[in-house]
């Protein structure tokens, strides 16, 4: 059930004709879907919370953070499908965590307890 005030969306760039590629990578590194509308758009479901980061720089752009319940298994995928380490595994209070950017540049991050 949605609530009011719930991020239940994120909309991500894949400029350049670069959306096969960025499909194909979520698919492969996470199991992700799509439902294509058009051809230069394509919708996931995968579920989504969020949080403010009091400590990024002003220019900071939005960082989606996705959940792993096995850190380095999930590196490996991302790695494997494509993607480019920015922040090698690192603690922060909760738990672990990486960052990453797709075929289209998009930064993300990946943590686990």
């Amino acid at each position: 059930m949605r609530k009011d005030g719930k991020l239940d969306y994120l909309e991500m760039q894949a400029a350049g004709g670069a959306i096969d590629s960025v499909k194909a990578f979520y698919s492969a590194a996470f199991g992700w879907t799509f439902t294509d509308y058009g051809p230069r758009y394509s919708a996931f479901s995968e579920g989504l919370d969020g949080g403010f980061d009091g400590s990024a720089a002003p220019e900071a752009k939005p960082l989606p953070v996705l959940f792993s319940t096995d850190l380095e298994r999930t590196l490996d995928a991302m790695q494997g499908a494509g993607g480019r380490i920015v922040k090698p595994i690192f603690d922060f209070p909760g738990g672990r965590r990486f960052h990453f950017t797709d075929p289209a540049g998009n930064e993300l991050a990946v943590w686990a307890e």
